[in-house]
């Protein structure tokens, strides 16, 4: 629910900092007092659109700033949004913002980070509902009305055996497209992986070889400087001359002589050690490097194959893959494709046999569901339109218009009608409503009065309170065109509401203001010359005499009226 909201020069509000408790939650005030423009705040929260006109004059940028604890109702979606985009730092809370600056350019941000507007307004659409301005309301989005109903029809294991079956019928649809498509090419498709397959199998190619091949290209290539250096080195080893005895040489009478200091100082015995090992040391390179110098030949045919070759592996990988590996890997795809395309035509019979098998559960379990979905239906009609009975709309009607979209390949209706399907079954959903005696029913988005649709609004949200995940609700308009009686039904159905979310309405009616657990008063003044909204938290008698202003004027006759308004809240709003 919404727990603090900032709002910083936005119209006429120059700084408001306002917190929220759960229940049903009441805005009151002159008209022009801002009230509308709080609200207005808040659906610039949700990712609507904003314009430059909102900023307060003489300011360079407008900020809103709001705090939600996250609903377990919706947490996993809300929490699954937040870790994708690296967003997450309380699990418990979300703060959602919107800066507007003069220049005309807005800043969305989440836990504090800058967002697009996009993602603002998918999270925004878990937390918060407003209703009072059409392009608002979620009930007017007609692919939610489908959900609201299975919910409200509590049918999640039907659906879930249902997803499943559906699943399983898209996966065999999809290979027998590709299969059939693949069938359309075969001949080609075939010439070509043969090809492929072949050029491959043709090479021989081993993981490993290109490094071992270019390791004997550039011996090859350089074994003349590499057997040069290696004769140099066995010069200085084995070959002696007056002026420089062999290495070898001077080794052996190295550790001759640390053998005799050894005898005469035992102490030094370590000394002769590695003079000894050093002299074997000295052998043994010399010998190695004798068999080195053995294997280095001078043979231009052989480093031509070896060109050859490392050539023809480079147009491989580059045809097929960036490495040997990657080559060996294409011709088991390769082989694999092909293998499929010479069995097509009995894989695609199998898989027709087993999409046959498939529709009679498939239709069954859509058609289950259908039916589960019309009792509800009937069951959510009626509860509506007592609602809006309640709410001084007798005579208006509600109802759940279902349709089917016709497919030949499609699910088989018992008239034998074929009809569409997806992960939700056959049925396309959608709430429509007749508001006076003799009209024809509409669709939700055609009812025209602001305050007609609130209190429709207010009349599903009831019937769907416990199946409707929102937990923040906003009404605007709600009671207009009705009176005080009427008001007294709308505010105890409101408090109702309040038990299930948290509610936020703005209203001109001293009976239904009573029933707000909270009830602030939006009120401008001016200070230094400007013009300034503020909010006040009514409490004890500034409550009364708020209410007694509704009435007409603070007098004792209004303040007892008022008194006797709280009173009768407080009986009617019994949990």
């Amino acid at each position: 629910m919404l727990t603090e909201l900032q709002i910083e020069n936005v119209a006429i509000i120059q700084h408001l900092n306002l917190k929220f408790k759960s229940g049903l939650i009441t805005f009151t005030g002159e008209t022009g007092a801002g009230k509308s423009i709080i609200l207005d705040a808040i659906m610039a929260l949700m990712g609507g659109r904003v314009e430059n006109t909102l900023i307060r004059s003489g300011a360079e940028r407008a900020q809103v700033e709001a705090t939600f604890s996250i609903p377990e109702s919706n947490r996993q979606q809300i929490v699954s949004l937040l870790e994708t985009e690296d967003l997450m730092d309380d699990p418990g809370y979300v703060t959602l913002g919107r800066e507007i600056r003069r220049e005309g350019r807005s800043v969305a941000r989440l836990n504090g980070r800058s967002v697009n507007v996009n993602l603002l307004r998918e999270v925004g659409s878990y937390l918060v509902d407003i209703h009072g301005q059409l392009e608002h309301l979620s009930l007017l989005n007609v692919r939610q009305h489908l959900g609201l109903l299975d919910r409200y029809a509590d049918i999640e294991g039907l659906l879930a055996e249902y997803g499943e079956t559906y699943q399983q019928m898209q996966s065999i649809r999809k290979d027998l497209t590709t299969l059939r498509q693949g069938e359309a090419e075969a001949e080609r498709r075939l010439d070509l992986l043969n090809f492929q397959i072949n050029e491959i199998e043709a090479a021989q190619l081993h993981a490993g070889e290109d490094v071992e091949l270019r390791q004997e290209r550039d011996r090859l290539a350089n074994a003349e400087n590499l057997a040069s250096l290696s004769q140099q080195a066995l010069s200085i080893l084995d070959e002696s001359s007056p002026e420089a005895p062999a290495l070898s040489d001077m080794a052996g009478q190295i550790a001759q002589l640390l053998v005799s200091l050894a005898r005469i100082d035992g102490s030094q015995s370590g000394l002769a050690e590695q003079a000894s090992s050093l002299a074997d040391s000295v052998t043994d390179l010399g010998r190695d490097l004798r068999d080195y110098l053995e294997t280095i030949e001078f043979n231009p045919r052989r480093l031509g194959q070896l060109e050859d070759r490392l050539e023809m592996i480079r147009i491989l990988c580059r045809k097929y893959g960036g490495n040997i590996e990657s080559v060996l890997n294409f011709k088991l795809d390769a082989l694999a494709k092909r293998e499929m395309i010479t069995h097509a035509s009995e894989r695609i019979s199998e898989l027709e046999q087993k999409e046959q098998s498939l529709l009679p559960q498939l239709t069954d379990q859509a058609l289950a569901l259908s039916q589960k979905r019309h009792a509800a239906a009937a069951l959510l009609e009626r509860g509506v339109e007592a609602e809006l009975a309640d709410l001084s709309m007798q005579g208006a009607r509600f109802q759940v218009d279902f349709t089917f979209d016709e497919d030949g390949r499609g699910l088989t209706l018992e008239d034998g009608r074929r009809v569409a399907f997806d992960a939700s079954g056959i049925d396309r959903i959608e709430f429509l409503i007749a508001p006076n005696p003799g009209e024809g029913f509409k669709p939700l988005v055609k009812i025209a009065s602001g305050g007609e649709t609130s209190r429709l609004m207010l009349a599903l949200k009831n019937v769907l309170a416990q199946v409707d995940a929102i937990p923040t609700l906003i009404f605007d308009e709600i009671d207009q065109g009705i009176g005080g009686r009427v008001g007294t039904v709308v505010g105890e159905k409101l408090w109702q509401l309040g038990r299930r979310h948290q509610v936020l309405v703005v209203t001109h009616l001293p009976q239904l203001a009573a029933f707000g657990d909270q009830h602030f008063k939006v009120a401008k003044q001016v200070q230094d010359g400007r013009t300034q909204t503020g909010v006040e938290e009514m409490l004890a008698e500034k409550r009364v005499d708020e209410l007694a202003l509704m009435l007409g004027g603070v007098s004792d006759a209004n303040r007892a009226a008022a008194r006797e308004a709280l009173a009768l809240a407080e009986t009617k709003a019994v949990p």
